[in-house]
């Protein structure tokens, strides 16, 4: 999507916010598999979450401002809102578990 965008829509500001935000996401939840405790496991996945919510922000922006059509903007957005669920639940379960 940062390649369409740049490329193709000249759009330079939102689609590198995207992308930073997007790919944050991935990155920690990855970090968080060699996380050093339970309360660190569940802080790399708030990261995560925040991160998520901030995708959520720039591409509802890109979609405002004409750089997506409803069909891209729904498709992305829906898995975004997706992973936003995900990381929600996953984060309230992990709060209830005993730590140990």
């Amino acid at each position: 999507m940062y390649q369409y965008l740049t490329s193709q829509k000249g759009e330079l500001v939102s689609s590198k916010q995207v992308y930073r935000s997007g790919t944050s996401i991935g990155a920690n939840v990855a970090e968080s598999r060699n996380a050093q405790s339970h309360a660190d496991f569940i802080h790399k996945l708030s990261i995560a979450l925040k991160e998520a919510d901030e995708t959520l922000f720039w591409l509802k922006s890109l979609y405002r401002g004409g750089y997506l059509n409803e069909k891209e903007f729904k498709s992305i957005y829906n898995d975004a809102e997706e992973l936003v669920k995900i990381l929600v639940s996953s984060i309230n379960t992990l709060k209830k578990k005993p730590k140990g």
